[in-house]
């Protein structure tokens, strides 16, 4: 899909919004491996990737750049038509968020390893430290664990946001997405502010799921977040958080139940969010779009993780130590 030069990106966006057909790479809020996010966004640049989710980190979102910068230097060569270049988002979260957590692993470990294949982003080596940089806090390795072990632990991966987004947009970021999973709203807006302030040109996404929330909570934290960003808001409907490890509707499920709430019971009832951007993520998958068109949901789009990286995750592998990546056109 390609756009008008004299139109805005932030009018390329709603446009995209507007046809169904924004797709969001997540590299995950978590992940500060710069090799890894460049690579990930140089291969889903090619594939057509509308937005790439990263770390809310400079140097991740410079890393961000050189993939997608790469990829438009091999797209001739590959055969590849790119229409418009990726919108880097930057993912933030508030303390108890495990989308801005990392885990690690305390003395009482038994080493029985459990944890090591479990982990998407390969964070735990043998040694049983976990690699911080790569850990995206999903908690699978804390549901290996042996329940009398429970040797996983997390810590907050705070950071100052009044500092750290403006830098962020600078290293050439566009949007930024607030993960609020916890109860306490008036902390919740008060980071959404923040967030607000750092990007008042464009669109800024505040993700919420069902884990802490009611239906009517969850409808009002939407309220509160539109009082500060009028028609900059988008919704990311978070179903299963880092949940796409299966590729079934099962899985997919609540990413479009969370969705269908806020339709019904917000956009529907009040003509103010009509047009309110719901992007699915948290569990989505192959299965997600299909689901969403039988509900008849009106999304905006799909935010895919875990299911996007685990597809392409042994052609890059291999390779992330390695100088054949860029020059290995039949793995690219």
């Amino acid at each position: 899909m390609s756009f008008s030069s004299n139109i805005s990106r932030k009018d390329q966006m709603f446009e995209l919004f507007e046809k169904g057909k924004y797709f969001k790479l997540v590299c995950g809020a978590g992940n500060e491996d710069a090799e890894e996010v460049r690579r990930l966004a140089a291969i889903y640049t090619l594939a057509g990737a509308s937005g790439l989710d990263i770390s809310a980190s400079p140097e991740i979102v410079t890393a961000c750049k050189e993939g997608i910068n790469f990829a438009y230097s091999i797209s001739d060569e590959l055969g590849i038509e790119l229409w418009h270049k990726p919108f880097i988002k930057i993912s933030v979260g508030m303390p108890g968020d495990h989308h801005v957590r990392k885990a690690f692993i305390i003395d009482d470990c038994v080493s029985c390893n459990l944890c090591i294949p479990a982990c998407p982003t390969n964070a735990i080596p043998d040694d049983l430290v976990i690699v911080r940089d790569k850990c995206i806090g999903c908690g699978l390795c804390e549901v290996a664990c042996p329940p009398k072990v429970a040797a996983i632990r997390y810590e907050h991966n705070g950071k100052d946001l009044r500092t750290l987004l403006p830098e962020c947009i600078e290293a050439g970021a566009e949007n930024i997405e607030l993960h609020a999973a916890v109860m306490d709203n008036s902390m919740i807006m008060d980071e959404w502010q923040i967030v607000s302030d750092s990007q008042k040109e464009h669109f800024i996404s505040m993700c919420v799921d069902r884990l802490n929330l009611s239906d009517e909570n969850l409808i009002r934290r939407i309220q509160n977040a539109h009082e500060i960003a009028g028609d900059r808001l988008m919704i990311q409907a978070d179903g299963i958080p880092m949940g796409g490890t299966g590729d079934d509707y099962n899985t997919t499920l609540q990413a479009v139940a969370i969705a269908d709430i806020i339709e019904r019971k917000l956009k529907n009832k009040d003509k103010k969010f009509k047009d309110l951007p719901i992007l699915l993520s948290g569990g989505t998958n192959s299965k997600t779009a299909a689901l969403a068109d039988m509900c008849n949901i009106n999304y905006c789009g799909i935010a895919i993780g875990t299911h996007a990286r685990k597809i392409i995750q042994q052609h890059i592998n291999s390779f992330l130590h390695s100088i054949d990546f860029e020059s290995d056109l039949v793995n690219l």
